[in-house]
């Protein structure tokens, strides 16, 4: 866990998130609303590198906010926008939360697993959002229109530009699944990476900037680490007074079907993700459904762990907790209640996602059963 939060926090300080945006401009910045498009497309991009949602969130807004205002964009619903690609960081890998998971199931889950199983919800998801964002510029009014034509010379420039970056979830991702290192490892090679692509491709990261950033580190990995240690001390008092056993029988005995339980823990799940953490949810909750899952109702607990998150990580952008929708809104200068009526559309469009991606497992499952 130091490792992952230590590479994400070099890759946003290492110029990563002007280069990405730079990057999706290419690739959309012709398309009627693009910096909208750019907005979810940067987002998905940067939320690959850092893995925390609040953090490419908080990286991508401070960028395109002002350009939103000099283009006269609507502020409020761009900085929805911000926090709905930026939930996606928990979701792509690689994921901090998926392997706070892995690390307190209960259930052996593979880390590898986990990472390849969000793949495919993470792109859907990421498309979903800009069909979503096409649509509200086509229909409020000529700022959102674009004269820039499609260059494929910008495409291949600011692909060659942004290729450092994106070095570190191949590199992640792919040491995991070939087997060439653990996570940990793959963790540590993050970090490596991270160093490099800052200090002596991009050369916006100094050696300076290191000690503060090591302190940040410490910091965010001590606030994840007193949770975890608290919810060990819980996990402990659920396991010897039998809690998932208990809850289990309850279950099967309210109802054997699989199609019920998996409705009853995503509404339980979307609720508890409102108003808690999503570290502290996962400790907490997983050793107490992921045997009930597995064992009570026979789900897969991949498919499972990544509904989990899912889950939660729509709860980044869902009031009044919303931590994703709270640093968009912070930087743009709104308040939630300025903010709040364009979020309801993309929450009712994920979790569409969510229960299509519930009871479709083949979508998570594919891609880590093509590896096995």
């Amino acid at each position: 866990i130091p490792f992952f939060v230590l590479a994400g926090q070099l890759m946003d300080r290492g110029g990563i998130a002007r280069r990405i945006i730079d990057w999706a401009s290419a690739i959309v910045g012709w398309v009627t609303g693009s910096l909208l498009l750019m907005t979810v497309l940067a987002g998905a991009g940067f939320a690959a590198i850092t893995g925390s949602g609040s953090a490419s969130t908080a990286a991508l807004s401070s960028i395109i906010l002002p350009e939103t205002r000099k283009r006269g964009y609507d502020v409020d619903f761009t900085a929805v926008m911000l926090a709905a690609g930026g939930l996606l960081g928990p979701i792509i890998p690689p994921s901090l939360f998926m392997v706070v998971l892995a690390t307190c199931s209960p259930i052996t889950v593979s880390v590898k697993d986990l990472f390849i199983g969000g793949v495919i919800p993470g792109i859907l998801m990421c498309i979903a959002m800009m069909i979503y964002a096409y649509r509200f510029a086509k229909t409020h009014g000529s700022a959102y229109r674009e004269d820039k034509p499609f260059s494929w010379k910008d495409v291949i420039t600011s692909t060659i530009n942004a290729l450092p970056g994106f070095l570190m979830p191949v590199i992640v991702v792919g040491g995991i699944v070939t087997g060439a290192f653990t996570a940990t490892e793959a963790a540590a090679m993050a970090v490596f990476v991270g160093l490099v692509v800052g200090l002596f491709i991009y050369r916006e990261l100094k050696w300076s900037d290191i000690p503060k950033i090591l302190v940040d580190t410490g910091a965010i990995t001590a606030g994840i680490m007193v949770i975890c240690g608290m919810a060990s001390v819980f996990s402990w008092l659920i396991s010897i007074n039998n809690l998932p056993e208990l809850v289990g029988n309850f279950m099967t005995n309210f109802s054997s079907s699989k199609i019920v339980f998996l409705l009853v823990v995503n509404i339980f799940l979307l609720i508890v993700g409102c108003f808690m953490e999503t570290v502290s949810a996962l400790l907490i909750l997983i050793p107490v459904i992921m045997p009930i899952a597995v064992h009570s109702y026979g789900i897969d607990p991949v498919h499972f762990a990544v509904i989990v998150v899912i889950n939660l990580a729509i709860g980044t952008i869902t009031p009044p907790y919303g931590i994703c929708l709270y640093v968009a809104a912070a930087i743009a200068g709104r308040t939630i209640k300025q903010v709040i009526k364009y979020v309801w559309v993309p929450i009712a469009i994920y979790v569409g996602a969510l229960l299509v991606f519930t009871y479709v497992p083949q979508i998570v499952l594919f891609l880590p059963n093509m590896v096995k």
